[in-house]
C-alpha cells in the first residue's frame, strides 16, 4: 500500500493529548536497554518487563513512580505476571540454557531452551529465581488462571512459529502448554497438560492480506469468577470453558478473512458479556494509522458474547475500533495490549497503539465505540512507542518499547468513579471483577 499523503494530526517531534496528562517517565537504564514489554501490579508495586529482564517501581508516589529494582535476565519477551509470591516470565527466544545468564542459540539446536521462569517475590524487592519449565515453541506469552482455592495457579503458556527446522518447535502446533504451580512450593511446578485447541487445522491463512495461519495462539485471558477464557490465536478467536483448568474446552470460534490478519490479545468486560480482539496487522511494525489503511484494519474487533439455548455460548461480531488519528508512513502503529478502567455501568478500556500512542475508548455500546481520551507522541519522539498501557489506582502506565515507563491521569470527567476502586493487583491477561 502507498503512504499516506494526508498531513499527520500530531506533527512529527510534537506531542499531543486530549483528556489525559502526561505526568512522568522513568528512562531505560542500566542493563536493561532491550525492549520494554508487558507489565503486571501487585499492592504498591509495578513490575515492568523487558526483553533483558524486568524492573520493579513503587508507585507510592503516583505521578512519579521510584525504580527500586531491577533484575537482568535476558529472554524475550520478558511478558511479566504476579500471582501471590509468585512471578512468571515468559521467554520466546532460544537460549543456551535457563540461566540468566544465557546466550542467545539458534532455535534449530536440541540443546536451545525456551519457556517460562518462576520467581519468589515475597520480598518484591529481592526476586528470587526458583524454577523454570521448558515449553514446546518456547513462551510468547502466558495467562495466569488460578485454582478454585488459590492454591495452584496454572500459566496457560502461548506459543505459535513452528517449523520443521526446530526440534522443539514442531508443526502443526494448535495447542497451548499448561504449567500447573503450587503456590506455596513453586520449585513443584510441572507441565502438566497440552490440549489440541484447533483438532481441523485452524485457519489456513491468506499471504495476500497478511493474515496468519492458525498455529497456536498468541495470547490468552483467563476470567477466572466466569470459568472463561478467550485466546487470540493468529488466524481464530476463541472462547474456552476452562472449569476444569487443565482441560479447557472452545465452546466458540470466530474467524474474520475479510479485515483480520493477527489475532493478537484479548480482553473481557467486566461482566464478561464482550470480548474485544485485537488485530496485530503486520506485527507491530507497520503503519497502519495512515489514511491509506481502513478502519477496519489493524484495528479491534468487539464481540458480544451470546448466551443461546441448551447452554450453547457464542461469540457474535459487533463492531470494530480503530483510533480516529492519521499517522505518518513512518510510525509504526496497531491495536495492542490494553486494559479496562474500573466504572460501574461502563465499558472503559485504555491501549496502546505503537506509536499511535494511548487510546481511551467507550464500548459500552458495542456497536458503537467511541474514543474518550488520547496521548500521542509524533514521529521521531519514541522509536517504536508504546507496548501495553493499564490502569491501577486512578492512573494508567504504560511501558514505551524505546524510552521507558510512563505515568498518565486520565480527565475525572472519565474516571472518577474508577480513582475510588482500590485493586490488590492487576494481570490484565487474568481478569477479575472489580465493584467500582
Amino acid at each position: 500500500m502507498a503512504a499516506s499523503a494526508a498531513e499527520p494530526d500530531v506533527p512529527p517531534g510534537e506531542t499531543a493529548s486530549s483528556n489525559m496528562t502526561h505526568l512522568s517517565n522513568q528512562p531505560k537504564n542500566g542493563a536493561l536497554q532491550g525492549t520494554g514489554s508487558d507489565i503486571a501490579f501487585q499492592g504498591k508495586y509495578a513490575f515492568a518487563g523487558n526483553y533483558d529482564g524486568f524492573t520493579v517501581y513503587d508507585l507510592s508516589d503516583k505521578k512519579n513512580p521510584e525504580q527500586v529494582v531491577q533484575v537482568s535476565c535476558p529472554g524475550s519477551q520478558n511478558d511479566i505476571s504476579v500471582y501471590k509470591d509468585i512471578l512468571v516470565l515468559s521467554t520466546d527466544s532460544s537460549r543456551s540454557d535457563d540461566s540468566c545468564a544465557s546466550t542467545s542459540m539458534p532455535a534449530t539446536e536440541k540443546a536451545a531452551w525456551e519457556g517460562i521462569k518462576i520467581w519468589d517475590i515475597s520480598n518484591p524487592l529481592a526476586p528470587e529465581y526458583v524454577k523454570s519449565i521448558e515449553t514446546e515453541c518456547g513462551s510468547h506469552t502466558h495467562s495466569l488462571a488460578p485454582s478454585k482455592n488459590g492454591r495452584t495457579v496454572y500459566a496457560y503458556v502461548s506459543s505459535y512459529a513452528p517449523n520443521a527446522s526446530y526440534p522443539d518447535c514442531q508443526p502443526p502446533h494448535d495447542f497451548v502448554s499448561i504449567v500447573k504451580i503450587p503456590v506455596k512450593h513453586p520449585t513443584s511446578a510441572e507441565l502438566v497438560a497440552t490440549p489440541n485447541l484447533f483438532p481441523d487445522g485452524g485457519y489456513e491463512g491468506d499471504p495476500e492480506r497478511r493474515a496468519s495461519t492458525t498455529s497456536g495462539c498468541h495470547d490468552i485471558t483467563t476470567y477466572a469468577k466466569y470459568d472463561l477464557a478467550a485466546g487470540a490465536c493468529m488466524g481464530d478467536g476463541i472462547l474456552m470453558d476452562i472449569r476444569d483448568r487443565e482441560r479447557p474446552r472452545v465452546i466458540s470460534q470466530v474467524r474474520d478473512t475479510e479485515n483480520f490478519a493477527f489475532w493478537h490479545s484479548a480482553t473481557f468486560n467486566n461482566d464478561a458479556s464482550k470480548v474485544v480482539f485485537t488485530d496485530e496487522l503486520g506485527g507491530g511494525g507497520l503503519a497502519t494509522c495512515t489514511e491509506e489503511f481502513a478502519p477496519e484494519l489493524g484495528a479491534n474487533g468487539i464481540y458480544d458474547i451470546e448466551r443461546k439455548r441448551h447452554g450453547k455460548t457464542e461469540l457474535e461480531f459487533a463492531s470494530y475500533y480503530k483510533i480516529p488519528r492519521i499517522n505518518t508512513a513512518e510510525e509504526n502503529c496497531v491495536a495492542h495490549n490494553g486494559s479496562l478502567i474500573p466504572v460501574k455501568g461502563k465499558d472503559l478500556m485504555v491501549q496502546s497503539w505503537y506509536q499511535g500512542g494511548v487510546s481511551v475508548f467507550d464500548f459500552t455500546d458495542s456497536e458503537n465505540p467511541r474514543e474518550v481520551a488520547w496521548f500521542d507522541r509524533g514521529e521521531g519522539v519514541s522509536g517504536g512507542g508504546t507496548w501495553s498501557t493499564y490502569y491501577y489506582n486512578g492512573y494508567a502506565y504504560s511501558n514505551d518499547l524505546a524510552i521507558g515507563f510512563d505515568t498518565f491521569d486520565i480527565d475525572d470527567s472519565i474516571d472518577g468513579r474508577a480513582e475510588r476502586v482500590k485493586q490488590r493487583d492487576l494481570n490484565p491477561q487474568m481478569q477479575t471483577p472489580f465493584r467500582g
